[in-house]
């Protein structure tokens, strides 16, 4: 009796550290697509340049046309309809949120490189040209039933123009 009360204990801690090392496994794997497809985002929300402004040799980002822009490439990156949460198939269970979405271009009083500093987000980069800034996040995957609450997966994103000197 004593033999099997140990291997039923051993067995439990086994399955508690499995579990345990497969929600850290999801984590990661999430945590890695938001990135990929955060940065893929403002990557193509950098793109909405005001073609007319550029012909006087200004960098200036439609921010409404690449808010739409990054919004959809989350949406096809990530399986996500248009509100932002998982559709069918998706890797996701949780809606994805845009928590910051910044343009800063040469519309603004900004002189570049500048130091853009964002301390709820902890960015804090020299951006040498107009960018595009973004914030996702979603909700830490939860397999296992505890009452410890983890801290959704946050993942920020910079695109930014450099000028050539």
């Amino acid at each position: 009796m004593d033999y099997i009360i140990k291997l039923a204990f051993a067995f439990l801690i086994f399955m508690f550290t499995w579990f345990f090392q497969v929600q850290n496994q999801e984590w990661d794997v999430n945590r890695s697509l938001l990135k990929d497809a955060n940065n893929m985002a403002v990557h193509d929300a950098a793109q909405e340049i005001n073609e007319d402004q550029r012909s006087h040799g200004l960098l200036i980002i439609n921010p409404t046309e690449a808010y739409a822009t990054f919004k959809e490439t989350l949406q096809k990156n990530l399986g996500l309809d248009s509100e932002l949460s998982p559709l069918e198939g998706s890797r996701f269970h949780d809606k994805v949120n845009i928590l910051e979405f910044v343009v800063i271009d040469e519309s603004s009083s900004v002189s570049f490189p500048f130091l853009y500093e964002d301390q709820r987000y902890g960015i804090t980069k020299y951006i040498q040209g107009p960018s595009v800034i973004a914030v996702i996040e979603t909700k830490h995957p939860q397999l296992l039933a505890s009452g410890k609450v983890q801290e959704p997966i946050q993942v920020p994103a910079v695109q930014e123009y450099k000028f050539n000197e």
